[in-house]
């Protein structure tokens, strides 16, 4: 069946698995190895080769002499962590919009209503 007819029929499966085939095979493009000096390594050998030593290097590095400089997180920020009131609530479950998906928790805002 072509991808045609199977359209034409709304065999989707039919004309997703047809167009799968003639499609072929789709691979992603090797990323290219790069010696030290920046030189793009076509032989597979000296490819794994530079990968193995690219590894060690990072891994056999020694710790940081000095701490970074990092600044501290403002931590001024005031949140209310009291109970929310049953009118906060009631306003809240009259904001969700009705027929959209459901929150984190599953509950659809029909439930809630």
């Amino acid at each position: 069946m072509t991808a045609e007819k199977a359209e034409r029929e709304g065999n989707i499966s039919q004309l997703y698995d047809t167009t799968k085939k003639l499609a072929g095979k789709y691979s992603k493009p090797e990323r290219l190895v790069k010696d030290k000096e920046g030189r793009t390594i076509t032989e597979i050998e000296e490819q794994r080769d530079r990968r193995v030593e690219y590894i060690e290097e990072l891994l056999n590095r020694s710790a940081p002499t000095s701490p970074p400089d990092i600044e501290a997180a403002h931590t001024g920020i005031s949140i209310d962590v009291n109970p929310s009131t049953t009118e906060e609530t009631r306003m809240a479950i009259r904001q969700i919009k009705s027929g959209k998906a459901a929150r984190p928790d599953n509950i659809p805002a029909e439930a809630l209503e």
